[in-house]
């Protein structure tokens, strides 16, 4: 008898690993809202469809973000200080709109209606943009030279870059977690696959800014700023085709509920409860028996001992209606996202030195190559602005390296899927952004020197090819650290938040540039009182090697800071199988550990 019943258990769990491998059971849906056929939907089709849709976006994005200073010092002619800090500005809310982008997507919207309404705002911006640079009336000037643009031009052209500011606030983070949706974290060959993602995503995205930052910038030299807008818009549009040519393909997350109101209830839950004694087991805490809509369960931990106070059910006042309200009483899981959240913010606040190092590639890097020698031959110059593109070199050998070649050997050494860990390999990135500040330094120091010497050229006798360190290596430490963040901010987070995740990534990148901003600011001030500012009027009368030895001082001390942090983190803690069970549990990142 005991025999049949477990021949008959066998069959079943056969019967289930047959059926899981025919469908894919992690909450998602197909586009008519079945459960999808794993054959014909997500994966690398999918994913790879989206790829090719962010190298479209990358390509507009960066076609204007690289060349933006040097059209606000040449056309609408601020002074060197003023065109930093508003590109800064810019940078800054492009890239801290993603957090009210990615609420709406994980909120109200889902991320491919997110993506879909944000391209069409993106699109809208580059019309406008287009239309600034080719209709008459909207030109900057009326005639050749032009001392001061119009305001009408100066209007449309601010209006058109925040449009395209806004749009991108949805499309980035929705479309990079709807990519990462593609795959199953419960299959273990699409678990792995997602592994791989983000590096490929990144792989796609320099590709992108590579084309941008060459053939796009050239055009903007060489032909006109109109004709490269116009291309930019024709880019967008195909793209938006793109995405909607793939619908039938993707695999979609359906909105449940605000994941900023479970966070909330846990809070109130826990406040209301808080002089109610600590259980003594987790296992007298309140779980579901079965799962919900776009969740995993978590694992108990032990710290931020206050929060599991929502999820203890106290007979004495808890009635069986009221253990169905969700502001009196949360279950283990989402206690567990809300500790998730607070245990983020160290490593977020540690990663804005980083931010702000990089977020001079795209301002006083390029006015440093616009004073050099670019002249390949005597009829070709190199754009200035398309020195960044040695950034997105630099990452996509990185990226390539790391994955056919770095995690191989790694995972033999460490015994972990991913080679090392996430924050091991941000913390990486880190050290390249350091040795790239020492070199920007040392490079504008002997620019500098030139420039005394010669006062006539200045430093047209100096090769723009110095930059080449510079730029390579920033790009170099993108390929750890940025794809370690976009990594660690999609997995770390709750399931239900995870374009909230991207955008967190990417408000890593917008408060630094706030924060760059910032720090000029209060440079130029506190320097200005000595004697001489660092910044002067134009990049000869400043001292930005002096503001880079600043800057690699400040990362490194942040560096021993983000270490200290990294090595009392704990990742998330998944249950293996979807059950009540508390003890049955794995780490997310395979136990790391920041040694």
């Amino acid at each position: 008898m005991e025999k049949n019943v477990e021949m008959d258990e066998i069959k079943m769990n056969k019967a289930t690993e047959i059926d899981e491998q025919k469908w894919v059971y992690d909450s998602s849906v197909d586009y008519k809202g079945r459960v999808p056929l794993r054959a014909s939907t997500g994966g690398w089709k999918a994913s790879f469809l989206i790829i090719a849709i962010e190298f479209s976006e990358r390509l507009s994005y960066f076609g204007i973000a690289t060349s933006l200073i040097i059209y606000l010092t040449k056309v609408i002619h601020q002074d060197l200080k003023t065109a930093a800090k508003s590109v800064n500005y810019w940078t800054g809310v492009t890239t801290l709109m993603p957090l009210l982008g990615g609420f709406v997507a994980d909120a109200y919207l889902g991320r491919f209606y997110t993506v879909l309404a944000s391209t069409i705002v993106y699109l809208l911006g580059l019309v406008l943009l287009a239309m600034s640079s080719v209709v008459p009336s909207l030109k900057s000037c009326g005639s050749d030279p032009c001392q001061e643009p119009r305001k009408v031009h100066v209007v449309i052209f601010f209006f058109a870059i925040y449009l395209i500011s806004i749009g991108t606030g949805g499309h980035r983070p929705s479309l990079e977690s709807f990519g990462a949706d593609q795959f199953d974290d419960d299959h273990p060959q699409e678990k792995r696959k997602k592994m791989s993602f983000f590096n490929w995503w990144s792989f796609g995205l320099c590709s992108g800014v590579l084309l941008g930052v060459t053939l796009i910038v050239y055009v903007q030299d060489h032909v006109s700023w109109a004709a490269a807008d116009l291309i930019l818009t024709l880019v967008m549009a195909s793209s938006l085709i793109i995405f909607c040519a793939g619908r039938r393909f993707y695999r979609y997350r359906k909105v449940s509920e605000s994941p900023l109101t479970t966070m909330l209830q846990v809070l109130v839950a826990s406040i209301k409860k808080r002089n109610l004694p600590h259980p003594s087991s987790p296992a007298y805490l309140h779980e579901t028996q079965k799962s919900e809509t776009n969740r995993r369960r978590l694992c108990h931990t032990k710290g931020l001992k206050f929060l599991d106070k929502a999820a203890i059910f106290d007979e004495t006042q808890d009635s069986i209606d009221q253990k169905q309200n969700p502001w009196r009483l949360a279950t283990v899981t989402k206690v567990e996202e809300l500790k998730l959240l607070i245990n983020m913010i160290p490593i977020w606040l540690t990663t804005l030195p980083f931010g702000v190092s990089i977020a001079q590639a795209s301002t006083f890097f390029i006015k440093q190559g616009v004073t050099l020698n670019r002249k390949i031959t005597d009829d070709f110059e190199i754009p200035p602005a398309s020195m960044y593109g040695l950034g997105a070199i630099g990452m996509i050998a990185t990226v390539t390296i790391y994955e056919k070649i770095l995690v191989r050997l790694l995972r033999q050494s460490t015994g972990n899927e991913r080679g090392i860990s996430i924050l091991q390999r941000i913390g990486i990135g880190m050290i390249f952004s350091i040795a790239t500040m020492i070199i920007a330094a040392l490079v504008e120091r002997k620019r500098l020197r030139i420039v005394q010497e010669n006062l006539l050229e200045g430093s047209m006798s100096m090769s723009v090819f110095w930059l080449i360190p510079q730029f390579l290596i920033v790009g170099i430490g993108d390929g750890f650290a940025l794809v370690g963040l976009q990594e660690y901010f999609y997995d770390q987070v709750p399931d239900t938040m995870r374009s909230l995740g991207i955008a967190l990534y990417l408000s890593v990148i917008g408060a630094a540039s706030f924060l760059s901003s910032i720090l000029i600011t209060i440079v130029d001030h506190v320097t200005e009182k000595g004697g001489k500012s660092w910044f002067g009027k134009d990049i000869n009368s400043s001292r930005l090697d002096y503001f880079y030895f600043l800057l690699a001082t400040l990362t490194t001390v942040n560096l021993c800071i983000y270490i200290l942090v990294a090595r009392r983190y704990s990742y998330k803690n998944v249950q293996i199988r979807r059950t009540a069970d508390v003890a049955n549990c794995y780490d997310g990142d395979d136990r790391e550990t920041m040694a």
